[in-house]
C-alpha cells in the first residue's frame, strides 16, 4: 500500500528547500522530527478541503476498515465525537421531541421539544464538551449496578424496551466500547435494535482501532454502527491525537458529504503534518503482517494473565489488549501497586482505587513482559481490601449541558458542593468520566465518589 503523504514529505526534506513558510523552525532539528514538519505548502493538501494526497491517503485507510470512508483526525477522537454528533444534529428529520405516557412503564424521556441523544452514562468529557457547543441535550442510560466510573454495561433488551415507549427517537444512541477497564459492548445486538427503531449507532471506539484486525473482526462498523471513532494512537503505531472517524457504508450519505466541512468546524486549521505521516505509515503497517503480530501480541498478553492469575492475582475479563488487575481483591489500592510497579521501571495506563489497567500491542517487547513478571512475583497478593459501597442516584439537571459549561462558575472544595449545580466536568484524567455532568445537582452521593476519586475542588454554577 502507498503512503502517499510520508512520500511527499520525504521528498521535500531531501530537496533541502529554503523554507520561507511556517512553521518556525525551518527544518531544523531541534527535538529531531523538524526535518519533516511541514505546513500545507503546494502539494501538500489540505485536511479541511481534503483533494491530493491526503484524501489519497484516507482512501487507503477507508479500503482497511471496509468504510464508505475513513477520516483523519489530528486532534485526536475528541474532534470525531464532536463530529458525531453534529452530523447526527444535521441529519435529524423531526423538530419535535416528547414520549409515551404509557402507565406500566416509566417514561426515561423527558417531555421535551429539544432534540436529544441517548448515551451510557460513562461518556468522556469530549462528548459532554461537545453536546455543550451543539445545544445538544442528553438522556442517560444507567447501569443496573454501580461497579466503576468506567462501565456502564447496556443490554439490547433494555434498550428495545426503552426505545419501544418513545414517540420520537433520539437523534442517536452513543456507546463507549471498549471502555476504560477493557468491557466491551454487545454492539452487533444493540444495532440490531438501532436499526429496528432507525436510529444511529455511534461507537466511542477510542481503545478498539485494532478490533477491525482480530479474527473475526469485532470493529463497530463490522457489527453495525452508523459510525465511531478510533484513537489510532491509543492501540495502533501512530503518534499522540492520530484518530479516524469511520463512517459505514449503511449510514446515510449525507454524513460522508458533511462530515469533512464539520470536522473543520471543530478542529484546528493547523493539523499537524507529523502525525498525518504517522497516520499515512500505519495504512501500511496494518496492511503487511499486522493480524499476525496482534495474534502472536495477544497470546503473549494471555500468558501474562495466566501466570498472574496462578500467582493470585484476580484478572477482570477485558479486549484482548488490556490488562485489568482488580487490586482490592489482590489486597492492594490501584495506587499502591502502580507505585510498587515503578520500581521496576514499569509504567501503567492507568490505577485508581480498584483498579490497575496495562495496555498492551505488538510493539511491546519481550523485556517489558519479563520486568511484569519479575515484577509481579516479588509482590505477594494479600487479602482481599472492602471496597465502599456507593448507590449513586439518577441524575436531576437544573439547566441545560450548554448553559452550564458557559455559564460563570466558581471554584469551591468538594466537600461544600452538594447542592450546587455542576459546572465543567471534574474528572479525574484518565479516563477523564464526569462523576456529575454539566448542569446536574451535585448530591451527598456524588461527593462521596469525587473524594473517593480524590477530586478535592470542584465547579459550580454562581
Amino acid at each position: 500500500m502507498n503512503t502517499p503523504i510520508y512520500d511527499f514529505v520525504n521528498e521535500y526534506r531531501e530537496k533541502k528547500i529554503s523554507r520561507l513558510h511556517m512553521p518556525g523552525h525551518k527544518g531544523k532539528a531541534f527535538l529531531g522530527c523538524e526535518p519533516y514538519d511541514i505546513t500545507e505548502i503546494a502539494g501538500a493538501d489540505v485536511l479541511s478541503n481534503a483533494c491530493g494526497i491526503i484524501e489519497e491517503s484516507e482512501k487507503n485507510a477507508s479500503e482497511l476498515f471496509g468504510t464508505a470512508h475513513t477520516f483523519f483526525s489530528t486532534e485526536g477522537s475528541s474532534l470525531a465525537i464532536k463530529t458525531m454528533l453534529s452530523l447526527v444534529m444535521s441529519d435529524r428529520d423531526s423538530s419535535g421531541y416528547s414520549c409515551s405516557n404509557d402507565k406500566d412503564i416509566p417514561c426515561t424521556f423527558s417531555l421535551r421539544r429539544r432534540p436529544f441523544i441517548l448515551a451510557a452514562r460513562n461518556v468522556h468529557k469530549s462528548f459532554i464538551y461537545g453536546c455543550a457547543l451543539l445545544d445538544l441535550d442528553v438522556e442517560w442510560l444507567y447501569p443496573d449496578d454501580f461497579k466503576s466510573l468506567c462501565n456502564c454495561k447496556v443490554s439490547a433488551a433494555s434498550l428495545d424496551q426503552l426505545l419501544s415507549k418513545a414517540v420520537v427517537m433520539p437523534v442517536a444512541v452513543y456507546l463507549t466500547s471498549p471502555d476504560y477497564l477493557g468491557f466491551v459492548q454487545d454492539i452487533e445486538e444493540i444495532a440490531k435494535v438501532c436499526v429496528k427503531y432507525g436510529v444511529p449507532l455511534l461507537v466511542d471506539n477510542a481503545h478498539g482501532a485494532y478490533t477491525k484486525f482480530l479474527n473475526p473482526s469485532r470493529h463497530p462498523i463490522d457489527l453495525g454502527a452508523a459510525m465511531c471513532c478510533d484513537s489510532a494512537h491509543k492501540t495502533l503505531p501512530v503518534l499522540t491525537g492520530g484518530a479516524y472517524l469511520h463512517i459505514s457504508k449503511k449510514a446515510p450519505a449525507s454524513y460522508t458529504e458533511l462530515a469533512r466541512n464539520a470536522m473543520a468546524v471543530f478542529a484546528s486549521t493547523s493539523p499537524s503534518y507529523l502525525i498525518l505521516q504517522s497516520l499515512d505509515l500505519c495504512n501500511r503497517y496494518l496492511m503487511d503482517l499486522y493480524r499476525e503480530k496482534l495474534n502472536t501480541c495477544i497470546e503473549k498478553v494471555d500468558a501474562i494473565k495466566g501466570f498472574l492469575h496462578d500467582r493470585g492475582f484476580v484478572i477482570e475479563p477485558s479486549e484482548p489488549l488490556k490488562l485489568v488487575i482488580d487490586t482490592l481483591k489482590s489486597g492492594y489500592r490501584g495506587e499502591e501497586l502502580n507505585e510498587l510497579l515503578r520500581k521496576y521501571q514499569i509504567e501503567s495506563e492507568f490505577a485508581d482505587p480498584e483498579y490497575l489497567v496495562m495496555m498492551f500491542t505488538p510493539e511491546i517487547t519481550e523485556r517489558d513482559y519479563e520486568r511484569i513478571r519479575t515484577a509481579l512475583s516479588n509482590v505477594p497478593t494479600r487479602s482481599c481490601l472492602s471496597k465502599p459501597i456507593f448507590h449513586p442516584e439518577k441524575a436531576i439537571s437544573r439547566c441545560s449541558i450548554r448553559e452550564a459549561v458557559f455559564g460563570r462558575r466558581t471554584t469551591i472544595p468538594t466537600a461544600e458542593a452538594i447542592g450546587h449545580i455542576s459546572a465543567s466536568p471534574s474528572v479525574s484524567c484518565p479516563p477523564a468520566i464526569p462523576i456529575v455532568i454539566s448542569g446536574e445537582i451535585i448530591t451527598k452521593e456524588a461527593v462521596r465518589l469525587f473524594e473517593y476519586y480524590g477530586i478535592d475542588s470542584v465547579e459550580v454554577l454562581k
